[in-house]
């Protein structure tokens, strides 16, 4: 088998409980998002943006969330809360996915999304040469973002994706065959 399928195939979902308590360079990080603006796109309207959430952001965007989850739940669980800032404490980093609305709307917004979510998968796959984790959450407190962060008219966010450093694990998910889910019609 290839290098990219065995990369492509061995691709999983990282929780934050998992992550080893370790720095990500900005270095790693720039490179992961490099890899992210090369994502397929229609009409070249790149709608990707990031936020990058290290040290203090990462400790401002958890009480943030927190404090938000608490105010607009009227019965808010205190183990939840914990667990927003807890997940942003063990990540090495935070990046908020910003879907960038073409201003002109050229293409649907639905292309739009599925480009922001191909250059999410680019960074995914990346990881692996570095044995960082990933996990793409997108609780109902993104759209809050605009808050306590800079966002254009254009610009919702989608999600966080948290990424730490890891154990190596050999595990495959295994995925239901794909001949479930294919018709050819010759």
């Amino acid at each position: 088998m290839s290098k990219i399928n065995e990369t492509i195939r061995a691709r999983r979902s990282v929780y934050p409980l998992q992550f080893i308590d370790k720095d990500i360079p900005n270095e790693i990080i720039h490179e992961l998002l490099v890899n992210a603006n090369h994502a397929p796109t229609h009409r070249l309207t790149e709608p990707w943006r990031f936020k990058v959430f290290k040290g203090a952001g990462k400790t401002k965007l958890g009480s943030f969330l927190a404090d938000k989850y608490k105010e607009i739940t009227p019965e808010y669980s205190p183990a939840k809360y914990e667990k927003i800032i807890g997940n942003c404490e063990k990540a090495g980093a935070v990046i908020a996915i910003i879907l960038h609305r073409d201003p002109k709307e050229r293409v649907p917004e639905w292309e739009e999304v599925a480009a922001v979510a191909c250059s999410v998968e680019n960074i995914w796959i990346a990881l692996q040469q570095y044995q960082i984790g990933g996990y793409w959450s997108s609780p109902a407190l993104t759209k809050y973002l605009g808050e306590m962060a800079s966002m254009e008219e254009n610009e919702s966010c989608i999600g966080f994706f948290y990424l730490g450093y890891c154990e190596p694990s050999d595990r495959i998910i295994q995925k239901k065959p794909i001949e479930d889910k294919v018709e050819w019609i010759e």
